[in-house]
């Protein structure tokens, strides 16, 4: 295909931001408003690492894409607001493939109030899809890192877990809807359900607000795994974090999943990665605000709601699972 022709269809995908978008595509450079502090996060995924375009649609992927990388703004406690999407394109890329893969992108960025306001276009040996996202805070103080958990807070998660990695079980065909038993037999409904966690996660932007209006002390989004991203907080916290597997919000279908691939659900919820949940270190005060329904005004975290799952301890910093066998470890990044 055409850069100019390839440039002119995602033209007519990508919608024109809000009044603080004053240039868009068609110039050199995007022109936003600024909001207060700026909050940026690049994620880049890269076909046969990060996911596999014979599993997923073009408009899938371009949904994975962006929804993963505004999952970086939610940790954050950030507003959404811009996002920038740098393709490079594979060798026989069709024009039709490419723009449906910005169309996704598209749909996943216009459900978060967020604006695509630019980005590039390139070949590529392997498809990669690279983004730039933008969120806002008019404080500084609104804002949640890694490493302010204490001794005291609670471990709270937003959502289920598990199910991302029950539906790339599914494609990859390590698990199948019929099960070697009855017991373990996943329905139509529910399978769809795990693949679609895969391949279009939702960013908890709305969770992220909530839990940094209820004091928030650190806050780590679930790609890598519960397992691992806890221990993130623990190490750059500097304290101790215990958790309980039998605490853990099991997505529907994770027990069949997890019984057909012969390992521990909650092990496997714990370890499997890429719900993109939210993991919240909070004052102890911040739970009878859950529990008496306050959430409704701090941001609807009653959708999804958020599970008590373990509390923050003393130094030495770490992990510990109090009822598993031993350690546990999602997914590790390589050098």
């Amino acid at each position: 295909m055409r850069e100019l022709e390839l440039i002119e269809c995602l033209a007519q995908v990508l919608a024109p931001g809000g009044p603080r978008v004053l240039r868009w595509l068609g110039d050199d450079a995007a022109v936003v408003r600024a909001r207060g502090y700026a909050v940026t996060s690049v994620d880049t995924l890269v076909d046969g690492v990060h996911f596999r375009s014979g599993q997923l649609t073009p408009t899938e992927i371009g949904q994975r894409a962006v929804g993963s990388a505004l999952s970086d703004l939610a940790a954050m406690g950030a507003h959404g607001g811009e996002a920038y999407l740098a393709l490079a394109l594979a060798p026989g890329t069709a024009l039709t493939d490419a723009v449906a893969l910005c169309s996704g992108a598209q749909a996943a960025a216009a459900s978060c109030g967020v604006t695509i306001a630019g980005g590039d276009v390139s070949a590529s040996p392997t498809l990669t899809v690279s983004v730039t996202v933008v969120g806002w805070a008019r404080d500084p103080g609104e804002l949640v890192g890694r490493d302010g958990a204490r001794p005291g807070d609670l471990v709270a998660v937003t959502g289920s877990l598990g199910a991302a990695g029950a539906g790339l079980a599914l494609l990859d065909g390590r698990a199948g809807r019929a099960g070697r038993a009855g017991s373990d037999a996943i329905s139509e409904s529910v399978a769809t359900a795990l693949r679609d966690r895969y391949a279009s996660p939702r960013p908890r932007l709305d969770a992220g607000l909530a839990l940094s209006a209820l004091g928030a002390t650190a806050m780590i989004d679930l790609s890598d795994g519960l397992a691992t991203d806890a221990r993130h907080l623990a190490m750059q916290s500097g304290d101790r974090l215990e958790l309980r597997l039998a605490a853990l919000p099991l997505a529907a279908g994770v027990r069949e999943v997890a019984a057909q691939l012969d390992v521990d659900p909650a092990t496997f919820a714990a370890t499997a990665g890429e719900d993109y949940e939210l993991c919240a270190c909070l004052p102890a005060s911040a739970q009878e605000a859950v529990e008496s329904g306050c959430l409704l005004k701090a941001g609807a975290l009653d959708r999804p709601p958020i599970t008590w799952i373990g509390r923050v301890l003393e130094p030495p910093a770490g992990l510990s699972f109090v009822d598993s066998v031993g350690p546990l470890s999602g997914y590790e990044h390589s050098a």
